[in-house]
């Protein structure tokens, strides 16, 4: 086959000659062309160190600048906070200072039978039939305080104070009056908490507590919710509070003295953060307001107690089983309450309170009505050693904070929950 193809090309006629030779340098060239085309298209240029050192140093400098911009809004934020805390410490000195200066010399919660009592005030507190509420309208803050997530090494900000102190309230480690602060009392539940759970007992949040916070939550439960004010609310009984014992015994009860004292008791919430919720609104029937979605009442015996004066904590417990925590106030420096273990004899749900006041020579008794602003709150839960017992607060924000006659005082709310649960004959150990 060779052969006679090169015959035939031999053989072939001289007029085509140039057509093949036209064919074969157009091929040549078009060869030499594409190499030429190739060597001359433009290669992507090296990478210019120096142009990336600048690029990499202007987005440090961006990345910086965001960072602090950031940090200047979160110090800020903070600043409002702390300025806010240091306003609501100063009430709440001064509300313990007025109480504190009352002319009580000595006193006794005591129960009279009163068929026309007006008991309002506990209803507010326990409202048995259940909240209503909604959460279609919130603010970007109380959604930003609904969605927060722990994480590690995150900044301290309001929206995740309100939701872990709202997490303890839930789980009956108490932290006392929900105000968006991480004080003395919110540290302390947060032990509590631990203890609880068997974890270290260190105040500080960690992946373990977390977890063990938000197990048995639903992660769909909101912590601020809308409640529309009902009529039975702005139609509660409200009155001052009079300074002297014999003023006040002459009330008919001693009753919230306004609508926002009733709600932050009701709602676990320092009134001062209610208002900071809630600026603007009139607190009249029909308006929505925001508050604190509190969660399901504590359903477990208690048949022992102990009041610890150096941590300022009610501990109580189910057997060997501690159940909750709440914070306390302990008697004081200038009457301490006694130590050893007593028995719970009586329980009373708004007390009468048997006053005595010096007056030169004389000593007068005074009867003061009940109400959540009497000496002893809502209840009374007596101890067998005489005058002495577990009992509610006028004053709120100023438990663990304020001093007691000797006796055990927690907040109107933990101390009704301690109340529903607790034995008569409980064991109470003050120490």
């Amino acid at each position: 086959m060779t052969m006679n193809a090169k015959l035939t090309l031999t053989k072939m006629p001289t007029k085509f000659a140039p057509k093949l030779l036209a064919t074969a340098v157009a091929a040549t060239l078009f060869a030499f062309s594409g190499s030429a085309i190739a060597e001359t298209t433009p290669k992507a240029k090296p990478v210019d160190s120096l142009q990336k050192l600048i690029n990499d140093t202007e987005n440090q400098k961006q990345s910086a600048a965001a960072e602090k911009a950031k940090q200047a809004d979160d110090n800020a934020e903070l600043a409002s906070d702390d300025a806010d805390d240091f306003a609501i410490q100063a009430q709440v000195n001064n509300e313990i200072a007025e109480q504190n200066k009352d002319d009580v010399e000595s006193g006794q919660a005591v129960a009279i039978a009163t068929p026309n009592l007006d008991d309002d005030s506990i209803k507010s507190i326990e409202n048995k039939d259940g909240k209503i509420y909604k959460t279609t309208n919130l603010s970007n803050y109380a959604r930003a305080v609904n969605s927060a997530v722990w994480t590690p090494n995150m900044r301290r900000n309001t929206a995740m104070t309100v939701k872990m102190q709202a997490l303890l309230d839930w789980n009956h480690a108490s932290p006392g009056p929900i105000d968006g602060g991480w004080g003395m009392n919110s540290t302390k539940a947060l032990a509590n908490f631990q203890t609880m759970k068997g974890l270290p007992s260190t105040g500080k949040m960690n992946a373990a507590t977390w977890s063990a916070l938000t197990k048995n939550i639903d992660p769909n439960q909101p912590v601020l919710v809308e409640y529309t004010l009902t009529k039975d609310d702005v139609n509660t009984n409200f009155a001052q509070t009079p300074s002297g014992s014999e003023a006040k015994s002459k009330m008919k009860g001693l009753y919230y003295q306004n609508i926002k004292e009733m709600l932050g008791e009701r709602f676990h919430m320092d009134v001062r953060y209610l208002e900071k919720l809630n600026k603007g609104k009139s607190f009249t029937e029909g308006e929505t307001i925001t508050v604190i979605n509190v969660g399901t009442p504590l359903k477990a015996k208690i048949n022992r107690v102990v009041a610890d004066k150096a941590t300022k904590t009610l501990y109580a417990y189910n057997g060997d089983k501690l159940v909750a925590t709440y914070p306390t106030t302990v008697g004081s420096t200038a009457t301490p309450s006694p130590t050893g273990t007593f028995k719970i004899v009586n329980k009373v749900k708004m007390p009468w309170y048997k006053s005595t006041v010096k007056s030169g020579d004389k000593k007068e008794v005074f009867m003061l009505p009940p109400g959540p602003n009497n000496p002893v709150g809502v209840v009374w839960m007596g101890l067998s050693k005489p005058s002495y017992g577990i009992h509610g607060s006028p004053v709120p924000e100023g438990i663990s904070r304020q001093a007691s006659a000797g006796c055990v005082r927690l907040t109107n709310w933990d101390v009704l929950e301690v109340y529903a649960n607790i034995e008569n004959g409980a064991s109470v150990e003050l120490k």
